[in-house]
C-alpha cells in the first residue's frame, strides 16, 4: 500500500517528548523607573545620622543717613539650622538553594533591580505625598505647596500649558525659579493633544520625532515607579536645588545563608541553613529635608515655598 501524504506529528511522539518544549530564558519586563526624588534633589553625602546645615532667615538691612551729620544705624543677618536625619530603607529577599540552581534565568540579576526601584518609589511617596513618612522627614512637597497656596487647578486658565505657567508664576512672585518639573504618567501626552486655533499642535514639531522630555525648556521627568498620587497632584513645578536627598548609606547588599529570619515575636519564621535558602539583605539609609531661604521677593516663610502644583479639576 503505497501513501504519500504521511508525516510525524507531535501526537506520534508520545509523553516523553522527544521534541522538548522551550522556556525561553529572558524575562519580558519593563525597564526598572528611577526616582523623581534622587534624579532631580539635590544629592548630599550625610557622614552621620544627622546633618545640619546653616540657612539664610534674615537679611543685612542698609539705612539712608539723614545729613552730613546724621549716625548710621546697625542691622544683622541670621541664619536658621536646617537639620536632616537618615532614615533606613530595607528589606530581605530569601529563595531556597534549589530554585536558584534549576532557574534558567539569573533570578539575582532580575530581583536586585527590581528592589532598587521599589526603594525608589518609597522615597518618592514619602517625600512628595507623605506615604509612609518618616518623623525626622518634613511636611510632604504636595501638601506644603498647598499649605503656602501654592496652587493651581487644573482647567483654571484656557488650556493645560496656561495652567502649567501659572505655576511659575505663583513661583516668581515668591522668589523662585522653575528649574524642572515632575508629573503623572503621560502628561506629555495630554500636551501633545492642545492644538492652537487653527488646529496646528502647539507641543510638539513632528509626529515621527519623539523629541525631549521637557516642557518650557525645562525638564519633565513623568514619575513610572507607581509612587504618583494622581488624585492630589498632576504636575509640581520646583526649584529643585532646594530639595535635599541625603545619602548617608546608599544601596548595598549583602548575601546571608546562615541566619534565622523571624517575626516581631521573635518566632523564627526561615532558618536559611536548615532549609538549604540564600537570602539577599538589601539596606539604605537616606534622608530628606527642604529649604527654603529668605529672598529679596519674598521674606516671610509661611509665604514662599520652592514648589508649585497642578491639581486635577474638582469635579
Amino acid at each position: 500500500m503505497s501513501s504519500y501524504d504521511q508525516a510525524v506529528s507531535r501526537t506520534d511522539l508520545g509523553n516523553g517528548g522527544i521534541i522538548p518544549t522551550q522556556y525561553a530564558e529572558e524575562i519580558i519586563k519593563n525597564t526598572p523607573k528611577s526616582s523623581v526624588l534622587l534624579t532631580r534633589g539635590r544629592r548630599v553625602t550625610l557622614t552621620s545620622k544627622e546633618r545640619v546645615q546653616p540657612v539664610l532667615n534674615l537679611f543685612p538691612q542698609a539705612y539712608w543717613v539723614n545729613g552730613d551729620s546724621g549716625l548710621k544705624q546697625t542691622t544683622k543677618m541670621q541664619w536658621g539650622d536646617l537639620k536632616m536625619t537618615a532614615e533606613e530603607l530595607a528589606v530581605i529577599v530569601p529563595v531556597p538553594d534549589a530554585i536558584i540552581a534549576d532557574s534558567k534565568v539569573n533570578l539575582w540579576g532580575e530581583i536586585t533591580p527590581a528592589i532598587s526601584e521599589s526603594i525608589g518609589k518609597l522615597i518618592d511617596q514619602a517625600g512628595i505625598f507623605g506615604v509612609g513618612k518618616p518623623d525626622t522627614w518634613p511636611t510632604a512637597v504636595v501638601d506644603a505647596a498647598k499649605a503656602a497656596s501654592n496652587t493651581v487647578e487644573a482647567g483654571t486658565g484656557p488650556d493645560l500649558a496656561d495652567d502649567i505657567a501659572a505655576l511659575g508664576e505663583l513661583m516668581a512672585e515668591e522668589g523662585y525659579s522653575v528649574n524642572g518639573f515632575a508629573s503623572q504618567p503621560g502628561l506629555q501626552w495630554k500636551l501633545r493633544r492642545l492644538r492652537a486655533s487653527d488646529g496646528t499642535p502647539i507641543y510638539q514639531n513632528s509626529l515621527n520625532s519623539t523629541g525631549v522630555s521637557g516642557l518650557y525648556g525645562l525638564a519633565l521627568n513623568e514619575v513610572e515607579n507607581g509612587a504618583w498620587d494622581a488624585s492630589k497632584a498632576m504636575l509640581i513645578a520646583a526649584d529643585w536645588t532646594n530639595f535635599l536627598v541625603g545619602i548617608r548609606q546608599d544601596i548595598t547588599y549583602k548575601w546571608l545563608d546562615q541566619a534565622v529570619i523571624s517575626d516581631d515575636d521573635g518566632k523564627v519564621i526561615l532558618n536559611l541553613a536548615q532549609q538549604d535558602c540564600t537570602a539577599l539583605r538589601v539596606v539604605m539609609r537616606v534622608g530628606f529635608q527642604v529649604a527654603n531661604p529668605i529672598n529679596r521677593v519674598e521674606e516671610t516663610a509661611s509665604k514662599r515655598y520652592p514648589a508649585a502644583v497642578l491639581t486635577p479639576a474638582s469635579s
